[in-house]
């Protein structure tokens, strides 16, 4: 196997900061109650904010510093979400908490063109969700983390070489991990110990003598001696993800940029289940800021129908941006969130080797998913066929994400000839001259169900005007026989 661990030192922070290309003063501050900095934005961090200050030290090195408490919630749902998106590099990812994601990617290289090209595709992906991680690849998952943490960009691929790269790294990369006490740290700094080599050098029958015995079970999982299982981590059916704002705005560029983070990973999503979407929605989360603002709804729902079923995230973006702009804000967003379900599987691109112009024709479906998040649901409609013998009344407006079939059959359909362009009022003539009835009479009689006004008594046919054009027109059966213009053949 060959784990791929991406971790993500400044994760309590870029949960919060990602939303903005360039957030503003912002620091994340430790539990209460004793509070200091963990982490803070470059602009932040340009006026004297570092890790380790206090938190009213901070406030007068910079008073317009923005203060947010580590959201622990925020980051397990970030990662999460960094998962999910990773099923488009692989199906096996596991979660290692608090701040690493582990990738067995081998199976993968191939398709990526080796290893150099899939973890440039990786920190590009992830540069898209608004995170910056320290990669680096081993054959064991606890190799890969500490070489992500020490010595980030290490890739290796040879098991033969996994102790070299190992006996280098320095024994405080045990400090946080689970099973090993506060003695047992004591234990190894009080014999000289210095980094992983020198414990490994140790006797083991006399770690195991002083309670160590979880320093020779934690080296030899990472050195490969023993075996490392992982759980691995299953997409929901469900995609929900959320990307709180550094700042609450009601900008529309703002809240695109919020977007396009989000929809980085639901494309991700999608990817690792070869499925695509019909439709989401984007939930706006507004901060009420003032009184004005009391009794508002709190959040609003934009349903975003995308006319066909794709995983094209320029697609959703571009439909995200009709419906922010014709919204109204009654105030700023403070959180955006999407939401997703009923993934359906999705065919590939169908690509012609030949024909170096397909997919130019356009894309009706976008077309139309982008007039209605302009103009709105109700303004677009489409025209279908409808079972009945009246020219007026064998058609209707439908949806036009309805996709209706005709329900007639194919040979039940008239066999007489029909005009593309029907007059909404059949326009009274005179009596056509013999020689100008090209086709007909075709009889339509139909209606008597519907009442006196809905009956019709006709015979249709096709008569060419004094210039040429092709007409339909009808004499009335009824009583006194007039005759009538229908439709334009050309």
């Amino acid at each position: 196997m060959l784990w791929c661990a991406l971790y993500l030192p400044d994760l309590p922070l870029q949960v919060f900061a990602r939303g903005q290309a360039e957030a503003g003063p912002l620091a994340v501050l430790s539990p209460r109650p004793r509070q200091r900095v963990l982490a803070a934005t470059p602009a932040a961090q340009a006026s004297g904010i570092e890790a380790g200050l206090k938190r009213a030290s901070a406030l007068a090195l910079l008073p317009s510093l923005t203060l947010i408490d580590r959201d622990i919630a925020r980051e397990t749902a970030a990662l999460a979400e960094i998962a999910g998106w990773a099923g488009r590099f692989t199906s096996s990812v596991s979660l290692d908490p608090p701040a690493t994601l582990q990738l067995e990617i081998r199976a993968s290289l191939r398709l990526f063109g080796g290893l150099d090209p899939a973890c440039a595709a990786i920190t590009d992906g992830l540069t898209e969700l608004g995170f910056t991680a320290r990669l680096a690849v081993a054959p064991t998952p606890l190799a890969a983390r500490w070489l992500a943490r020490c010595a980030p960009g290490s890739q290796i691929t040879d098991p033969a070489k996994l102790p070299e790269a190992l006996d280098a790294l320095p024994l405080g990369i045990l400090a946080d991990e689970p099973g090993l006490g506060a003695d047992t740290h004591e234990l190894l700094a009080g014999i000289g110990a210095r980094c992983l080599g020198d414990v490994r050098r140790l006797p083991r029958s006399g770690l195991a003598r002083r309670q160590a015995q979880a320093i020779t079970d934690l080296l030899d999982r990472a050195y490969g001696a023993t075996p490392d299982p992982r759980r691995w981590y299953v997409a929901p059916e469900h995609y929900t993800a959320s990307l709180p704002l550094p700042a609450p705005s009601d900008q529309v560029d703002t809240l695109l940029f919020a977007v396009r983070r989000l929809l980085g990973g639901l494309g991700g999503w999608l990817d690792g289940r070869q499925a695509g979407l019909e439709r989401f929605s984007l939930v706006l989360e507004f901060e009420a800021l003032t009184s004005a603002h009391r009794g508002l709804a709190r959040e609003a729902r934009l349903d975003i129908v995308l006319g066909t079923l794709t995983r094209d995230m320029a697609r959703c973006q571009l439909l995200a941006r009709e419906h922010l702009s014709r919204q109204a804000l009654p105030a700023p967003v403070d959180t955006l969130r999407i939401e997703a379900d009923a993934p359906r599987p999705i065919a590939p691109p169908r690509s012609d080797l030949f024909d170096a112009k397909a997919g130019e024709d356009g894309d009706p479906d976008l077309l139309v998913a982008t007039l209605r998040a302009r103009l709105g649901n109700d303004a677009v409609r489409c025209l279908a066929t409808h079972p009945d013998h009246r020219p007026e009344l064998a058609w209707r407006r439908v949806d036009p994400l309805a996709r209706p079939r005709a329900t007639a059959a194919p040979d039940a359909l008239p066999a007489a000839p029909r005009p593309l362009w029907l007059l909404a009022e059949p326009r009274p003539i005179q009596q056509p001259a013999a020689e100008n009835l090209l086709a007909g009479p075709e009889r339509i009689e139909s209606g008597w169900w519907d009442g006196d006004d809905a009956e019709i008594a006709r015979d249709y046919y096709v008569a060419r005007r004094r210039d040429r054009s092709l007409v339909w027109v009808f004499r009335d059966r009824r009583p006194p026989h007039g005759w009538f213009l229908h439709g334009y053949f050309a």
